[in-house]
């Protein structure tokens, strides 16, 4: 303190004022930036030193669209940016957390997307593009695909890469594409049945994000992988994917006394704590396996089997598809690999 001051005038100590706070800020007298903001797929709320970024299409599963990377890079820059928020909490609305790309849209539909909150005509985010490039009858060129997904892994990757903490609280479902993005956060919190995987790895996707590895290793990651099981939440924090993990009725409480406890570190601590941890991921290769990852799952949409897949889930229905590919496994609609 410059000043000298060594107490706040709540009477605790001068080193847990927010960054705006106090006559010394460099933000005093400035406006502050607005605390809400609605999205197409997701809404953000600034309360007191932390950004709430809630998936919002829960009769959809919070399924991934091509607005979802853009909104969650908005939203997480937002709060990046606002001296007042000190932690990032990412969460969904409904029944689950994520259920992955909206493939009623992709699979059953050929890339035709009906509302779209940018102009990408003409752009590799072109349905019309990305239908033909998808047809099995044409060339495929993997530079067009890779274009498109990398764009999602970037916007999601904002959690990794935003200079404060995020957290991912997942409950329900947390699958396929929805990983891709928790995967990204800084700590994840579950509750205990949550169902966690990618089942997509057993026909028609690998996990463009890349980061099974780096979060559990090579053995469990490959466990997963080469089968498309899914964890629960108890079993995400045996393995190391979550931090913690509670009961569906208590994860809301528990999520807020953690969260809560992040918010009290001086946001300049967190800033340096973080940057300096993400460096060792950094040097792992995460940028490398995204981008690697990111091709293979274009490679996995245009074999012979992802083509197959395609075609029967235009023909049934993706639900129907879906439970084809998980039934032989005997996992379709649980949770967990059998112990």
């Amino acid at each position: 303190m410059t000043n000298g001051e060594t107490r706040t005038d709540d009477g605790s100590a001068a080193w847990y004022r927010n960054w705006s706070e106090g006559p010394e800020s460099p933000w005093a007298g400035r406006t502050e930036p607005e605390d809400t903001c609605a999205y197409r797929t997701l809404t953000y709320e600034r309360d007191g030193r932390i950004a709430r970024i809630t998936f919002n299409r829960p009769e959809k599963g919070n399924s991934i669209t091509p607005d979802t990377p853009h909104d969650l890079a908005h939203a997480v820059e937002r709060a990046d940016l606002d001296p007042r928020v000190h932690v990032i909490l990412l969460s969904g609305r409904g029944k689950g957390f994520c259920g992955g790309y909206d493939l009623s849209m992709f699979a059953e539909q050929s890339f035709s997307v009906t509302r779209e909150s940018h102009d990408a005509t003409g752009t590799v985010l072109d349905p019309v593009v990305q239908g033909r490039n998808h047809d099995p009858s044409h060339n495929w060129d993997p530079m067009i695909d890779y274009a498109m997904i990398s764009r999602y892994n970037r916007g999601f990757a904002s959690l990794m890469q935003a200079n404060k903490p995020t957290v991912a609280k997942l409950h329900g479902f947390a699958v396929a594409g929805g990983t891709d993005i928790a995967l990204f956060a800084d700590q994840i919190i579950c509750a205990d049945d949550t169902k966690i995987g990618y089942p997509p790895a057993r026909v028609w996707g690998i996990p463009a994000a890349g980061m099974w590895a780096h979060r559990l290793g090579d053995q469990r990651a490959k466990r997963l992988l080469l089968t498309g099981d899914c964890l629960t939440g108890t079993q995400a924090v045996d393995w190391g994917l979550a931090v913690e993990s509670w009961p569906a009725d208590e994860l809301d409480a528990r999520t807020e006394d953690f969260v809560a406890r992040i918010a009290r570190m001086p946001v300049n601590q967190l800033m340096m704590a973080k940057l300096a941890l993400n460096s060792a991921l950094y040097a792992q290769g995460v940028n490398t396996s995204g981008m690697i990852s990111t091709v293979f799952d274009g490679i996995s949409r245009h074999t012979r089997e992802g083509h197959e897949f395609k075609a029967r889930a235009a023909t049934v229905g993706f639900r129907e598809a879906v439970r084809e590919r998980d039934e032989p496994f005997g996992d379709y609609k649980r949770s967990g690999p059998e112990r």
